[in-house]
């Protein structure tokens, strides 16, 4: 007798819930924002550096050519999370061509998302690193000392995460099986 006078209650606490997931779209929008500032930057690097191309070190020019890489790694990363967050949690992305859909879109799951999160910050950091070690006169051995040691701990990180992704998937075969 209560359920029946709850269900409709019930009903609407559910539908409100459910509806909150829109909540998460100014999220997405910023870092729609977020990912036109890096193209803002990217092209702010490359218009700056273009001009003197021809009269750069081998060096500078794998600095500049790093840090634009970088930029696209990162670009990636918040396309992929503003895609699959999307996807994963509002709403689907109905796409009228289907042939610019790109194949990993509607596929990623939270924890892919997870680990390839992991792998992407795990690459910018080894970037930085590389960065780092080529313009070592730059850049105090303590200085040097602290960003090798975050880099290890962010592969130390994706690892685990990887690591345990596996041993969650292998429990999940068995309890199918079972």
């Amino acid at each position: 007798m209560i359920r029946k006078k709850m269900a409709p209650v019930e009903k609407s606490i559910e539908k409100i819930i459910f509806t909150s997931r829109w909540l998460l779209v100014p999220f997405y929008l910023g870092l729609v924002l977020a990912l036109i500032g890096l193209m803002v930057q990217f092209s702010i690097t490359l218009y700056h550096n273009l001009p003197h191309i021809m009269t750069m070190s081998q060096t500078e020019a794998i600095l500049v050519a790093i840090a634009m890489i970088d930029m696209s790694l990162t670009g990636n990363l918040v396309v992929m999370v503003i895609f699959s967050g999307y996807e994963n949690f509002i709403s689907k992305i109905d796409l009228s061509d289907q042939a610019e859909r790109p194949d990993w879109m509607g596929s990623i799951t939270f924890s892919d998302l997870k680990l390839k999160l992991m792998a992407s910050i795990v690459a910018i950091s080894a970037i930085h690193v590389l960065e780092a070690f080529m313009d070592l006169e730059h850049w105090s051995s303590e200085k040097l000392a602290w960003l090798v040691g975050i880099h290890m701990i962010f592969m130390l990180s994706a690892l685990m995460m990887a690591w345990m992704e596996k041993i969650n998937h292998g429990q999940e075969k068995q309890r199918h099986k079972d």
